[in-house]
């Protein structure tokens, strides 16, 4: 199937929120999911994005039965390591499910590696439901290494009243 992989632009955001949600139903977590395209465009398009997108696009005459063109994506931000540097997040891959087994989620890993490793980054890191074992396997077959297995590294939050009471602790 023909598909290109390209940065995404501000109208693509509608499209990105979707298939957000599309993903945190998967995920199992739908009402999760607070953000709309409004926030997505403010917070990818400004002068200092808190995180960049590349998009899945197939021609008009391969579009899902809904009428959609833009068929996955991946969402990324910088972050740095103490230890190593510059690094990269991926914090969303999706590709919708008709369009899955055609390698467009390779692709879509593909092209953030490059990213990373333009920007000299030393690792590509990400996080993934310790039941989606699809996308774990996927992953794994790539040379991803687990963390939590390898190292014993647990990921934690503060979010809600936990995050409000500890910067009021801030002096």
């Amino acid at each position: 199937m023909n598909f290109i992989i390209r940065a995404a632009r501000p109208e693509d955001c509608k499209a990105v929120e979707r298939m957000i949600m599309e993903l945190a139903v998967y995920e199992r977590m739908p009402d999760q999911v607070k953000i709309s395209h409004k926030e997505l465009e403010r917070d990818g398009f400004s002068q200092n994005p808190f995180y960049h997108c590349l998009v899945a696009e197939v021609p008009e005459a391969h579009k899902s039965t809904e009428g959609h063109t833009t068929v996955g994506y991946v969402l990324y931000y910088y972050t740095y390591s103490t230890w190593k540097g510059r690094c990269i997040y991926m914090e969303d891959l999706y590709v919708m499910p008709d369009f899955r087994e055609r390698g467009i989620g390779k692709a879509l890993v593909a092209s953030i590696a490059k990213v990373g490793t333009e920007q000299q980054c030393m690792h590509l890191q990400f996080s993934v439901l310790d039941w989606n074992k699809p996308s774990l396997d996927f992953y794994m077959s790539k040379g991803a290494q687990d963390l939590t297995a390898k190292e014993g590294w647990h990921l934690l939050r503060f979010d809600g009243v936990a995050l409000i009471k500890l910067a009021q602790e801030a002096p």
